[in-house]
């Protein structure tokens, strides 16, 4: 009896751990977020990081539900001057894919890749090898422009391309990426066809901006962008330049000057205040505010909100 009684007090106690081991391991399970399973409980998502709002948008539209996404620049942050974390870093050593546009726009990018030790980290820049589509009949120079995905023929190259690296990373759910860039794809194709039956209305074609973001949008459509600053957002420009854009509104009878959302209007108000010409936002899509994400908006709204503002300006 006193054998009995031992060996069913240590199958309980046995019964008692396995319950404990099993209830601590799902609950670090439900910690893990990053690389949660999938839907189908068998099969892990993998984690994805993105470098900003266009990556980031154009990654969720293919990856879907699929893919764990982290987007490494806060929204409403403008993405220029922004550099990583420690904690970033620490995160990306985790990942499974990191995906930029490259063509200059992260400045920190090659340092962090360098600084790297994830041995199974995939890296896409999306803007490698695209097909710049120039207008040779434009004397716009595009050579350091970054600003790519403001044409949509360009942003349906990076969509491919970080379709193929999903793909490649995940083969099990190709055909969920395949279908979801084609879907995308054909929106793209129509904000394409949209566009330049838009503007080939337009009985001006000259356009004030407030940063050099848009070369790729005007050089696809036949505008023309004359920016108060540079390539880089919030550069100040000089009296000189300031006086040469005043002079431009006044000659060519510009009635908007358009700024940012992620930037100070000052600069454009000032010129509009000298010239008589009012403001508007006309959106290089380099951030989205997190209140702007959570009504909905993204990548195709604000390209269509884009086009109604360059129509109420230049028709």
């Amino acid at each position: 009896m006193k054998k009995l009684r031992i060996s069913i007090l240590g199958s309980i106690l046995l019964l008692g751990a396995a319950l404990l081991l099993s209830g601590c391991g799902n609950n670090a399970a439900n910690t893990q977020n990053q690389s949660s399973e999938s839907t189908s409980g068998s099969v892990k998502k993998l984690t994805v990081y993105t470098s900003f709002y266009p990556m980031y948008d154009f990654t969720k539209k293919i990856g879907g539900d699929k893919i764990n996404l982290t987007n490494l620049v806060p929204a409403g942050t403008e993405p220029h001057d922004w550099e990583p974390t420690p904690s970033d870093i620490a995160n990306l050593e985790k990942a499974d894919v990191l995906i930029y546009n490259g063509a200059g726009m992260e400045s920190w990018m090659d340092k962090v890749l360098k600084s790297l030790n994830n041995q199974k980290l995939t890296t896409v820049e999306a803007s490698k090898g695209l097909n710049l589509l120039k207008n040779p009949d434009k004397s716009e120079n595009l050579t350091n422009d970054p600003h790519v995905w403001l044409n949509p023929m360009l942003a349906k190259q990076e969509m491919g391309a970080i379709k193929n690296a999903l793909a490649n990373a995940d083969p099990a759910n190709k055909d969920y990426y395949e279908k979801n860039y084609a879907d995308n794809a054909t929106h793209l194709d129509l904000l394409d066809l949209e566009y330049k039956s838009t503007v080939a209305k337009f009985s001006k074609k000259d356009i004030v901006v407030a940063h050099q973001a848009f070369g790729y949008l005007c050089n696809a459509y036949g505008l023309n962008q004359v920016a108060i600053e540079g390539l880089v957002a919030d550069s100040e420009p000089s009296p000189a330049r300031m006086a040469e854009i005043v002079k431009f509104v006044q000659e060519k009878k510009i009635k908007t000057i358009f700024f940012e959302e992620l930037v100070s209007p000052k600069v454009a108000q000032t010129i509009a205040q000298e010239t008589g010409a009012t403001t508007a936002i006309l959106n290089p899509i380099e951030g989205l505010t997190e209140s702007d994400q959570k009504a909905g908006k993204d990548y195709f709204s604000v390209m269509w909100d884009n086009l109604e503002v360059l129509k109420k300006a230049l028709q």
